[in-house]
């Protein structure tokens, strides 16, 4: 477990209350400083300070709160720490923690931080937690910031409100398998990641399960239900809501849907030897 420690004096301070946003500018600081902020305050920390900065729920047990009122969110659940001259991030919690745009970084992995202004939102059904993060770059007195520096937020992932008692998230264990055989790109973090082929898809379950007959259309057909199902709960999941070409939209976005809701996390890959 990572230990919270005492902070080196004159290389790591309490942010100054009157810093609402780090949008909106920096005290001056040296190249490569990062500065935290969560829901009751942050830090500064220096580039070579050798502190670890741990975000999460409960506040005696991290730096900056996140989430405080949300038990989905871990006790602690994430890191920021100082690797090979860059800050990085690693999620030590079972939510998601998504960067601007679509890309998620799943309970377990890590992620370089980029030198500029990143809202980090910790993903849960219906809510996401702010966690700002932002790197000098040099020396910078507050003021306003270029709103060129700052990547597009996804406007993507409302959901509503579910009908009825019911759990339309659980999955069975013959629908597990095939969305992690559809989704193993996503799970073991590669860049870029797009959902495997019908053809891929039924030619691992072949493998997996030798007893029982696949092709490509038995495993769409398994996808295709779990998306249907789940269609009245997120967007993106039908055929009419997304512009055409579709490609493999409709794919990748039940993928994101059931990573946010860590129905498919990176332990699942044990499910096909991966």
């Amino acid at each position: 477990m990572t230990t919270v420690t005492r902070r080196p004096q004159g290389k790591v301070d309490i942010l100054p209350e009157e810093i609402v946003t780090l949008s909106a500018g920096l005290p001056a600081a040296e190249p490569g400083t990062l500065f935290v902020k969560g829901t009751n305050g942050g830090m500064r920390v220096s580039p070579d300070a050798r502190f670890n900065v741990v975000f999460g729920r409960c506040l005696p047990d991290v730096h900056v709160c996140v989430g405080a009122d949300d038990t989905r969110v871990s006790r602690r659940h994430g890191m920021i720490t100082r690797e090979h001259s860059r800050w990085v991030l690693y999620n030590l919690g079972k939510l998601a923690i998504r960067f601007p745009g679509s890309r998620l970084v799943l309970g377990g992995h890590r992620a370089e931080l980029p030198v500029a202004y990143t809202p980090l939102f910790i993903v849960a059904s219906g809510r996401e937690h702010l966690l700002e993060v932002r790197i000098a770059a040099g020396p910078v007195a507050p003021g306003p910031l270029d709103v060129a520096e700052l990547e597009t937020v996804d406007p993507y992932g409302a959901e509503v409100e579910r009908p009825n008692p019911t759990d339309p998230w659980d999955l069975t264990d013959r629908e597990r398998l095939v969305l992690v055989c559809l989704a193993q790109r996503y799970l073991r973090q590669e860049p870029w990641p797009q959902p495997h082929t019908w053809a891929q898809v039924a030619e691992e379950m072949g493998r997996l399960r030798p007893d029982e007959r696949w092709n490509a259309k038995t495993a769409a057909r398994v996808v295709t239900t779990v998306r249907t199902r789940l269609s009245p709960y997120v967007s993106g999941l039908r055929e009419e809501e997304i512009p055409p070409p579709i490609g493999n939209a409709l794919n990748h976005n039940l993928i994101d849907a059931l990573l946010v809701r860590t129905r498919l996390r990176t332990e699942h890959l044990a499910l096909i030897g991966g």
